[in-house]
């Protein structure tokens, strides 16, 4: 009975949270997100879409405890976020790896700052590294590597210290469309090891159709929460399936869901 009541409770709760920023030199304030609700569970892959300048890196922020809301509340496994938790985990735009340390030592960093055993450090970076397809390349510096490796790098780092909660920025936004895809596999393939959560924030209306278990649509600035959109495609998801009439019809209602207009 006490299962079933934990799993109950939502991994992360948004409840009415609005955000608003001074205005420059005096001016009005900024209402960058307006009062948003929604949930994830625990196992799911959400994606968060909308027009440019909505709010959606504004509201991740919120989620990772980056950022305090101006209004409402984000709860964590039922306790109020106010900070940074460790059980959370974010991926940026840019991979942001230290140039003078090797892959495997910019990935055993965050593991290095718990002042965990050198031994289990090195284990559990290497475990990480080699769960990025990046065997071969531990000594390897950031400047010896492409965008896209180094983009796994850094989702390695994240990764390292097992977060319940993975939010992603625009993580693959950098790369040009083929590696993209290809990260976008990479990405569903490493859930099938680690079975992590994950809320995302992409500009990619196919991205977010393809890796997503549920799409959240906000409206123009300021930003809340106008659609939410299930996406029922099969797993285990491959690149073909972005060429299935399911697929095309799934993108046509998230783009009309963005922007009416073009239904």
């Amino acid at each position: 009975m006490g299962d079933s009541a934990a799993e109950s409770v939502p991994l992360l709760s948004v409840e009415q949270v609005e955000r608003l920023y001074d205005g420059s030199n005096g001016g009005a304030p900024t209402r960058a997100l307006a009062s948003t609700t929604f949930q994830v569970h625990t196992g799911e892959f959400v994606c968060i879409v909308g027009p440019s300048g909505c709010g959606k890196s504004t509201l991740l922020r919120m989620l990772g405890g980056l950022l305090q809301p101006t209004r409402g509340h984000v709860y964590l496994q039922g306790q109020e976020l106010t900070e940074p938790r460790p059980e959370i985990g974010y991926v940026f735009q840019h991979a942001n790896l230290m140039p003078w340390r090797t892959v495997l030592a910019n990935v055993a960093l965050p593991l290095q700052l718990q002042k965990l055993r050198k031994s289990e450090v090195e284990e559990r970076a290497r475990a990480a590294v080699a769960l990025v397809g990046l065997e071969g390349f531990e000594a390897a510096y950031p400047r010896q590597l492409s965008g896209g490796m180094a983009q796994r790098a850094a989702l390695a780092r994240t990764l390292v210290h097992e977060p319940e909660l993975l939010l992603l920025d625009e993580p693959f936004g950098a790369l040009d469309a083929i590696t993209r895809e290809r990260m976008n596999l990479e990405l569903l393939g490493i859930r099938q090891s680690y079975h992590y959560t994950a809320v995302m924030v992409t500009h990619s209306i196919s991205e977010a159709a393809f890796l997503a278990d549920r799409v959240l649509v906000l409206s123009h600035r300021p930003g809340r929460v106008v659609n939410e959109i299930a996406i029922t495609l099969p797993k285990p998801r491959t690149l073909d399936l972005m060429g299935s009439p399911q697929f095309g019809l799934l993108t046509q209602q998230l783009r009309s869901a963005i922007d009416p207009q073009t239904s």
